[in-house]
C-alpha cells in the first residue's frame, strides 16, 4: 500500500500527459488523422516495400520505386532482433501525433525527477518542453523522425546524470535503453546536437570534478557510461551500419566527381556552405523566442479582412474574395528565412524564468546549461555568424553532414525550460535566502519587462519591417501595397509584444505573491501551469490545429490515381516513369503507383542525383532511355497525360563494345558522347571483372523474366559470349550475381548500372539482394539485447535480495 501511494503522484502525472496528448490533438479520437507533408512522401516512396512484406510477409531491404532503385534503409526497414523497436512501439501507444507529444511529457519528466524535482515541478517543466511552438510544428508538417529524437533526448540527459550522481545498475540501464531508443528515432542530426550539448554537460562536471578533487569518480562514471553507450550502439546495430553503408552511396557521402556539370572544379567534403546554411537564423530573429511573431510569425500568415492589406488590394482593383484569400496567407514574415513555417517559440513565461534561474542557480548546472544554450543559438544563426559556423563546418567531425542549421535550435528548447524549472526549485528552497530570491525577480523582471517594453514603445525606430522578398511585391502589386503591408507587420509585432508582456508580469506577479507569503506554492505552481498552457497552446494553435486533420483513408491513399496513371498501368512490364509535370527528384508521388526514376528523399543515391544534374535535368534522351524510362508523365491544358518512349533500351541488352576510362569524371562525361546502345562505359578498376573477349551476335537474347525488389531474374540465349548490360542501379554491397545458380561476378557499367560477361548457351541469370550488413548488424543486435537483458534481471535480483 505504501508503495501504491508513493507512485500514485507519477500514474496521476502520466494520465495527466495523456490526456493532454489526447486533447490538443483531439481529432484522433475521431478516427481521424493529422495530413503530414513530409509523411505523404514517405508513404509514396515506401508503397513497395510495404506492399511487398504485407504480400509475403518478407523484408526487400530495396526498392527500384524511386530513383531507378535504392536500399530501403532508410525508409523504414524491419530488422531482425529489432528489440528496441519494439519497446519504441509500446512506449507510442497512442494515436500519432498524440504519441509524440506524449513522448516529449514522459522524457522530460524523467530528466526532471533524476534531478530531484519534485512530481509537480517536473509536471510543469514537461509541458513548457512539450508545447515549445517548434516541437509542434514539426508533428504538423510530418517531420515524425526528428520529433521522435528530440523526445529521448531529454530521457538520455537523465541517463548521464543519474550516473554522475549515484552509478548503480538502474541508472546504468536508463543510459542504455535512453540511448537505444535515442539512436533508434532515426534522425542523426538530432542525436548529433545532442552529443553536441553531452559534451558541454561532461566538461562542465570535469571541471567541478577536478576543483572537488574527485576525478577518480568522475572517470569511473564515464566509464560506466561508456559501456552503456556501447550496448546501445549495438542493439541498434544493424540500422547503424546499414545507414554508414548507405552513406557512402548517398548524397550525404563524398562526391564521387571532381567537376560541376560546367566544369567547375567540385567540393567533395560534405555537404556545400551555401547548402548547409541555407535556413539561419536571423540575430534579431532569435527575439522570437520570446515573442511569437516578432518578425511577422511564419512565411503566411492569417490576417483576416480587418487588415490593412486586405483595404490595399481592394483599392487597387481586387475582389474580395481575391483581397480575402490573398490575407489568408500574406506575407508577414520579414526575417532572413527562405521560408518558415512558424516561429520558434519556447514561451515569454519560460525565457522569464531562465533569467530568473540565471540569478538563483550556480555552479555546473548552470554553466552546461548556458554553455550549451549559447552554442546551439551561435550555431542556428549560420551565414549570419559565419566565422563560427566555417569554424565548426572544417573542423569539428560530421558537422558538415547536415543542413537547417537554424533546427539546432532544439537545444534551446530543451536548456530553457530546463534551467526555468530549477531556478523554481531554487525558489522553494528555504536555505536560499530571501533577499536572493527577490534580487532575482527584481532584475529578471527589469530585463525580460524593459525589453519587451524597449521594443514596443521604439518600434518604429529600432525596425523597418522590411522582408527580403518585399522587392518582388513591390514591383507586382506597387508601394501603397508595401506600406500596408509594413503596417501590418507593425501591428501584429505588436500585438505580440503586449501579448508577452503580459505572460511576463503574470509570472512574475505569481512569484512576488509567493515571496510575500500571500501564495501557497502549490498556487504559484498551478498558476505557472494555467499561464504556460495558454500561452503556448495558443501559439501551436495557430499553426497546428484541428484543420490539418483529415479522414483516415486520406492519409492511407494520398495519391488520387490520375488518367496518366491508368493509362501507363495498362503496361503490366517491368519500366522505369519519369513525371516532369513537376519536381521529379522532389516527390514521392510517382513511386505511390509506379518504378520513378524520381523520388523525395533527404539522401538521395548519389550517383543517380550527378547524373541527374549532368543529363536528366536536360532531358537527356539517351540518358533517360538507358534507364528504361520507358514512360513520361508530362503537363497538358487538360492535366496530365503519358507519353511513352519508344526508344527506351529496356531492362538489359547486349552491347558490342566496350570503351575503357580511367576516372570516374571521364566515366561521367563519356556518356554523352557514346553510343550506349552499343557500347558500355567502364572504369578500368573493374578490368580483373570484365572480359572483353566476347563477340556480339545479333541473335543473341536476355529478358527480364521475373521481377521482385528484392530479386530478379533473367533468360539468356547466345551462341557466344557476350556482355550484357542492365537497366539497374549498381549497389555492390548487397546485390550478388548467379549464373545457374552459380556466383559470377559483376561490374559497374554507364557510371551508374550494372552490366557482366555470360558465357555461350541458354542460361539463368539471377540478381539477388542480400545485404551482408542486415545479417551481421542482426547478430550483434541481438547479443547487445540478451546481455542488456540479463544486466536488467541482475538488477532486479539485487533488488530483491536487498529487501530480503
Amino acid at each position: 500500500m505504501a508503495k501504491l501511494k508513493q507512485f500514485l503522484p507519477h500514474l496521476l502525472v502520466l494520465a495527466g500527459f495523456i490526456i493532454l496528448s489526447l486533447f490538443y490533438f483531439n481529432p484522433v479520437l475521431q478516427g481521424k488523422e493529422i495530413y503530414q507533408s513530409d509523411i505523404i512522401q514517405y508513404i509514396g516512396m515506401a508503397k513497395e516495400q510495404n506492399d511487398f512484406r504485407a504480400e509475403t510477409g518478407e523484408e526487400p531491404y530495396w526498392t527500384d520505386a524511386a530513383f531507378g532503385g535504392m536500399p530501403t534503409y532508410q525508409l523504414g526497414a524491419y530488422y531482425p532482433h529489432n528489440y528496441v523497436k519494439k519497446l519504441d512501439a509500446a512506449l507510442r501507444f497512442l494515436p500519432r501525433p498524440a504519441d509524440y507529444l506524449f513522448l516529449y511529457f514522459l522524457g522530460f519528466y524523467i530528466l526532471l525527477l533524476c534531478m530531484k524535482v519534485d512530481y509537480k515541478l517536473a509536471f510543469l517543466g514537461s509541458i513548457a518542453f512539450g508545447f515549445s511552438t517548434y516541437l509542434i510544428i514539426i508533428l504538423g508538417v510530418g517531420h515524425n523522425a526528428k520529433a521522435h529524437a528530440i523526445a529521448y533526448m531529454p530521457m538520455v540527459l537523465a541517463g548521464i546524470i543519474a550516473i554522475f550522481r549515484y552509478r548503480n545498475i538502474w541508472s546504468f540501464l536508463l543510459l542504455t535503453i535512453a540511448m537505444a531508443l535515442e539512436i533508434q528515432a532515426n534522425h542523426f542530426q538530432m542525436t548529433y546536437y545532442l552529443l553536441l550539448l553531452v559534451i558541454a554537460l561532461g566538461i562542465a562536471y570535469l571541471v567541478d570534478a577536478y576543483r572537488k578533487n574527485i576525478l577518480p569518480v568522475y572517470f569511473k562514471s564515464l566509464g560506466i557510461m561508456v559501456i552503456a553507450v556501447v550496448l546501445a550502439v549495438a542493439a541498434n546495430a544493424t540500422n547503424l551500419l546499414a545507414t554508414s553503408e548507405y552513406t557512402q552511396f548517398s548524397t550525404r557521402g563524398e562526391s564521387n566527381l571532381s567537376i560541376e556539370p560546367d566544369g567547375s572544379p567540385k567540393q567533395n567534403t560534405g555537404l556545400s556552405f551555401d547548402y548547409i546554411t541555407e535556413y539561419s537564423y536571423g540575430i534579431l530573429e532569435s527575439f522570437n523566442l520570446m515573442v511569437p511573431r516578432f518578425m511577422g510569425g511564419g512565411s503566411s500568415e492569417n490576417i483576416g479582412k480587418d487588415s490593412n492589406l486586405y483595404d490595399a488590394l481592394r483599392e487597387i482593383g481586387a475582389s474580395p474574395v481575391q483581397a480575402e484569400g490573398f490575407t489568408e496567407s500574406a506575407p508577414t514574415y520579414w526575417g532572413d528565412q527562405p521560408f518558415v513555417g512558424a516561429p520558434a517559440y519556447i514561451g515569454a513565461t519560460v525565457i522569464f524564468l531562465f533569467v530568473f534561474a540565471l540569478f538563483l542557480i550556480r555552479g555546473r548546472l548552470k554553466w552546461w546549461i548556458v554553455g550549451g544554450s549559447l552554442l546551439a543559438l551561435f550555431l542556428s544563426w549560420g551565414k549570419n555568424f559565419e566565422f563560427f559556423t566555417e569554424f565548426f563546418i572544417e573542423f569539428v567531425p560530421l558537422y558538415n553532414k547536415f543542413r537547417a542549421v537554424s533546427s539546432i535550435q532544439v537545444i534551446l528548447e530543451l536548456c530553457l525550460p530546463l534551467l526555468a524549472v530549477m531556478g523554481l526549485y531554487k525558489l522553494f528552497l528555504n536555505e536560499v535566502k530571501k533577499e536572493e530570491k527577490i534580487y532575482a525577480l527584481k532584475w529578471s523582471s527589469i530585463i525580460t519587462g524593459g525589453l519587451l517594453l524597449i521594443f514596443l514603445v521604439f518600434k518604429s525606430i529600432l525596425f523597418d519591417f522590411e522582408g527580403a522578398n518585399d522587392s518582388m511585391y513591390s514591383q507586382q502589386f506597387g508601394m501603397d501595397f508595401m506600406k500596408a503591408l509594413e503596417e501590418d507587420r507593425k501591428s501584429i509585432f505588436t500585438a505580440d509584444v503586449i501579448r508577452s508582456l503580459i505572460f511576463v508580469l503574470l509570472s512574475a506577479g505569481l512569484l512576488w505573491g509567493y515571496l510575500k507569503a500571500k501564495i501557497s506554492r502549490n498556487l504559484v505552481i498551478g498558476g505557472l501551469i494555467i499561464i504556460l498552457l495558454v500561452d503556448l497552446i495558443g501559439v501551436d494553435k495557430r499553426y497546428v490545429n484541428e484543420e490539418d486533420f483529415v479522414q483516415a483513408r486520406e492519409m492511407k491513399q494520398p495519391f488520387q490515381k490520375l488518367a496518366a496513371d491508368e493509362a501507363i498501368l495498362e503496361d503490366k512490364g517491368h519500366y522505369r516513369v519519369f513525371d516532369v509535370s513537376g519536381s521529379p527528384f522532389n516527390t514521392g508521388r510517382t513511386s505511390y503507383y509506379h518504378n520513378a526514376l524520381g523520388g523525395y528523399h533527404a539522401a538521395k543515391p548519389g550517383r543517380i542525383q550527378e547524373l541527374y544534374d549532368f543529363y536528366i535535368s536536360n532531358n537527356n534522351m539517351k540518358i533517360l532511355s538507358m534507364l528504361n524510362v520507358k514512360y513520361f508523365i508530362v503537363p497538358t491544358e487538360e492535366g496530365t497525360q503519358a507519353q511513352q518512349n519508344p526508344n527506351a533500351y529496356g531492362n538489359a541488352w547486349l552491347v558490342k563494345d566496350i570503351k575503357w576510362v580511367e576516372t570516374q569524371d571521364q566515366e561521367m562525361l563519356a556518356l554523352e558522347d557514346t553510343d550506349l546502345r552499343s557500347t558500355a562505359v567502364i572504369n578500368s578498376k573493374f578490368k580483373d571483372v570484365v572480359d572483353q573477349d566476347f563477340n556480339f551476335e545479333e541473335t543473341a537474347k536476355v529478358e527480364l523474366i521475373s521481377y521482385q525488389p528484392n530479386e530478379l531474374k533473367y533468360s539468356f540465349d547466345a551462341d557466344a559470349k557476350q556482355f550484357v548490360v542492365f537497366s539497374e542501379n549498381y549497389y555492390q554491397p548487397g546485390w550478388q550475381a548467379y549464373i545457374d545458380g552459380e556466383a559470377a561476378e559483376h561490374a559497374q557499367v554507364n557510371y551508374v548500372l550494372r552490366g557482366m560477361n555470360v558465357p555461350a548457351g541458354e542460361h539463368e541469370i539471377v540478381f539477388k539482394f542480400e545485404p551482408e550488413v542486415v545479417k551481421t548488424g542482426s547478430n550483434i543486435a541481438l547479443i547487445s539485447s540478451i546481455l542488456i537483458g540479463l544486466v536488467l534481471l541482475g538488477g532486479i535480483g539485487f533488488e530483491l535480495k536487498k529487501r530480503k
